[in-house]
């Protein structure tokens, strides 16, 4: 039940589309009718308001550090209990023992209602921004290691799509070098999956040499 309720929570809190909602009170009205169709930063940016991008481009990576951040201060309620899956004898876990997989289970679930969030049609963004705010605060290093990737495959190649899905594929590598975690790392794939599955048109135009550049007109959204 534990799991479940961490779940049903965060999915709920990834699932604020802070760009179409942030959109509409600037006044550009829905942002699915603007450039690529979606919700995240980069569609954003489209509207030449890089202040407005920015704010979404925080807010979506911040869905997930709050999720991830919120189960941390949970599990901290209680100082005795273990962090680490289980608790010690005598201990009542506020997070009934499992809290380990309640962190992973709140960090995978806000990816998912970013990605497909219920108010949208479960048509919603590309996962980018948010995962990079979950790792950050799930496993910081990781997440550091993706975002200097995103940022060097930025600079040499002016793809952002390119990037993304880099950044992704760095984090389980990341995550079984850096941390030596089997379950980091598996959830850390999982992730990876998603997002690349998520990416899967602008993959097609990679292979085709047809992605457009980073500051080109025709910029498809990736966050």
């Amino acid at each position: 039940m534990i799991i479940i309720l961490v779940a049903i929570t965060s999915y709920l809190l990834g699932s604020i589309p802070f760009g179409l909602v942030l959109a509409r009170l600037a006044g550009y009205g829905d942002i699915r009718k603007i450039g690529s169709g979606n919700i995240g930063a980069t569609n954003v940016l489209r509207t030449g308001n890089k202040p407005l991008a920015l704010a979404t481009l925080l807010l979506d990576g911040g869905k997930g550090a709050l999720a991830v951040g919120l189960m941390y201060w949970i599990i901290r309620l209680n100082p005795d209990c273990s962090t680490m899956g289980y608790c010690p004898e005598g201990c009542h876990c506020i997070v009934g023992g499992i809290s380990e997989y309640a962190l992973y289970a709140a960090g995978l679930f806000s990816i998912l209602g970013h990605c497909f969030p219920v108010w949208l049609k479960f048509k919603g963004g590309k996962g980018v921004a948010t995962t990079l705010g979950m790792f950050l605060v799930l496993a910081p290093l990781t997440g550091i290691a993706a975002c200097v990737t995103w940022m060097l495959m930025a600079t040499f190649f002016r793809i952002s799509s390119l990037a993304a899905l880099m950044a992704m594929l760095s984090t389980p590598l990341s995550a079984y070098i850096i941390y030596q975690d089997p379950l980091l790392t598996l959830m850390s794939l999982l992730v990876a999956a998603l997002v690349w599955y998520r990416h899967k048109t602008n993959i097609q135009r990679l292979l085709k040499g047809e992605e457009p550049r980073i500051g080109k007109k025709k910029e498809q959204t990736n966050l």
